[in-house]
């Protein structure tokens, strides 16, 4: 599947979620998503985007944003990983890869020349009605929540 467009509908998904539960991207309709995708519980460039968000949530909570972040680790991967880290944002569990073939993130890589299948670090910016504003596509980790909040800010300035 192609990487959905801004300006398209995120689809749509129910994952479980860290600590238990579920999470249906359309019943957070009214609020700003920010999604992000990512290969591995802790990694070094995955432990520092998640740092870097649980670093930043009270901005994102400020402006009314919720932050969820998705990856093939199951959720008790997921559980480890943010009592090791301290991490307090919510970690979805993609175990089927269903949602990230969904958002044509399943993908083709080389490490050392070994090929292999793996997650495109994305993150999706999605606007209370449900729809893409801006997507960010092989993300560079250094400085990249702040260009997401400042995003978001944008966003809600033009809601206003």
């Amino acid at each position: 599947m192609a990487v959905p467009e801004p300006g398209s509908f995120a689809p749509d998904f129910e994952l479980p979620k860290d600590g238990g539960g579920t999470v249906r991207l359309s019943s957070l309709r009214g609020r700003p998503v920010v999604l992000y995708f990512y290969p591995k519980d802790d990694t070094s460039g995955c432990t520092t985007e998640a740092l870097d968000f649980t670093a930043r949530k009270s901005d994102f909570d400020a402006l009314g944003a919720v932050i969820l972040g998705v990856s093939p680790d199951s959720v008790k991967k997921h559980d480890k990983f943010k009592a090791k880290h301290g991490l307090t944002i919510d970690l979805l569990s993609d175990e089927e890869k269903q949602v990230v073939q969904q958002y044509g993130l399943w993908i083709e890589k080389s490490l050392y020349g070994r090929k292999y299948m793996g997650v495109e670090r994305s993150t999706f910016l999605i606007d209370p009605e449900g729809k893409i504003v801006t997507s960010w596509i092989k993300v560079k980790i250094p400085g990249h929540v702040d260009a997401v909040l400042e995003a978001l800010k944008k966003l809600l300035q033009s809601v206003a």
